[in-house]
């Protein structure tokens, strides 16, 4: 098999198993941890490096925030079956990078990888990442190539794939809709709380010795599981977050 349609085979089946392959990561993360330890031996500077590590995340989020928001129906999103593109979206913050989610992912998970503060930790994250999206967004590129043509060609000429361009931005076609954001991206929201929130609990074991519960975090915990719960209700049993056209 030529090397193009590998990359492209080897993306099209990541991007379909691209919800679950991470929790291998994570499970690689948790083993980590057993050199978990407070940084400077402090609890104090533990408890702000883990609040800028929730920030890093939620920043993340944040961009597939304004993504989604700017986004028609049809284009990004959480589909796994097969690409789909209905319209090209090459206005809002895809006028300034071609993979915005993917960016918004890069730092939710870098927010993760940074718990342990292992510098080493952190680099096989980014190393896996890169290699990881690399293929998916191959395997993208290429539909979106066959299926806008020239179209694609002129907006990816000038835009970059991942590192934004911000001096190019042009206004999204569309206006931002808060509803569709908490209608998509409400298990993210609460998947970061979790996973932040184990890490927490097993690092704590290995750095007392014992299982130890932080109250700040199942704070942080109970108010994010009722957030979950109340958008997936509202998703689920009515209509109030459903927008035409999103």
């Amino acid at each position: 098999m030529a090397l193009k349609e590998e990359f492209e085979n080897t993306g099209n089946w990541l991007f379909r198993w691209r919800s679950y392959l991470p929790l291998i990561v994570i499970g690689v993360f948790l083993l980590a941890l057993r050199e978990y330890e407070y940084p400077g031996h402090s609890e104090r500077l533990d408890h702000i490096w883990e609040a800028v590590c929730l920030i890093v995340s939620f920043f993340g989020l944040g961009i597939r925030v304004v993504t989604i928001g700017h986004t028609p129906k049809g284009t990004s999103g959480r589909n796994t079956k097969h690409q789909v593109a209905e319209t090209l979206n090459t206005t809002g913050i895809y006028s300034v990078v071609r993979n915005p989610l993917y960016l918004g992912n890069f730092f939710m998970g870098l927010g993760i990888a940074l718990f342990a503060h292992l510098w080493w930790l952190t680099l096989i994250y980014i190393l896996i990442f890169w290699l990881y999206y690399e293929r998916i967004i191959f395997a993208e590129e290429v539909f979106l190539r066959e299926k806008f043509g020239e179209k694609y060609l002129e907006w990816a000429n000038c835009t970059p794939a991942f590192i934004p361009r911000f001096s190019q931005y042009k206004k999204a076609d569309l206006p931002f809709s808060l509803r569709n954001v908490l209608r998509r991206e409400y298990n993210g929201f609460f998947a970061v709380i979790v996973v932040l929130f184990v890490f927490e609990t097993v690092g704590e074991i290995f750095a007392e010795g014992r299982i130890e519960f932080d109250k700040g975090w199942l704070i942080i915990l109970g108010i994010g599981f009722v957030v979950w719960m109340v958008l997936r209700s509202l998703k689920k049993y009515t209509n109030v977050l459903n927008v035409e056209g999103r």
